[in-house]
Parts: structure tokens; sequence; C-alpha cells
């Protein structure tokens, strides 16, 4: 039982961490890679499914986001969000192999939703750059690197 809660709260961390929502995983995969008490690859690939998903809200997020631009509730700014589109569109999908970054990574995957990124490449570049992030960062935890 404390193995599933290990691997849901890894899965719930990764996923809000993908989100706009200030939050991060790698100090819980971390723990867990030095704990030598799980797989690794089960850890990476929670982890990467979590994070994934966690973009893929942000994308949906997007999707529906610009029926609320002119509201005076709305967080950003007309100028902020023309700004976002026009970097977005300047650098095109290829962006989202950046999402993994911290600060830019979920607004490139906000835009990709306004955008209409077709999901499927979303999905695959999303996750190319998420997966990658991770197995670097289990590698250097582990002494692969």
């Amino acid at each position: 039982m404390a193995d599933l809660l290990a691997y849901l709260g890894l899965f719930a961390a990764a996923l809000g961490a993908a989100t706009i929502m200030p939050m991060q995983s790698e100090a819980v995969l971390i723990g867990l890679l030095l704990s030598g008490k799980f797989s690794t690859f089960w850890l990476l690939a929670v982890a990467s499914l979590g994070n994934v998903l966690g973009a893929l809200a942000n994308w949906l997020l997007g999707r529906g986001i610009e029926r609320f631009r002119e509201k005076r509730w709305f967080p950003i700014g007309p100028a902020a969000l023309d700004r976002a589109q026009a970097w977005y569109r300047r650098f095109g999908k290829w962006s989202l192999l950046a999402s993994w970054l911290p600060i830019v990574g979920d607004p490139i995957t906000v835009m990709a939703g306004v955008l209409r990124e077709p999901l499927p490449t979303f999905l695959v570049l999303v996750a190319i750059a998420k997966v990658g992030r991770y197995l670097v960062l289990a590698a250097a935890t582990t002494g692969l690197a």
C-alpha cells in the first residue's frame, strides 16, 4: 500500500508541476530514486505520464481561454496574450520541446492550445521534452550519467 501511495504522490506532483500551478516534481522523483525501493522504469513512467497529462490540461485550458480574454477578472492583459501568441507563432510547434523548462514551459503549452496546435503533434513533442527531462534527471541521480 505504501508503494502505491508513493507512486500516486509522484503522479500527483508531476501532474501539478506541469500545470500553471507553481509546483515541482523533481524533488519527489529524486527522493524516490535515492530510496532504492522503487523501480526506476516505473518511477519514470509515472512521472512522465503525470507531467504529460498536466501539459494536456494546459493545452485544454488554452483551447477555451480566448472567450475570457476581455473579462475584467482575466489575469492576463490583452497585450500580454497577444505577445505570447506572437512568440508561439514565431517559434511554432518546436517550442514545445522547451515545455520542460521552469517558468516558460507551462505558458508554451497553454499557447499551443490557444493557437490550436493539433493534439497528436502536441502530445509527441511534449512527451519527448518531459520524458527526456526525467531521463536526464534519473541518470544524474543514479550515477548513470
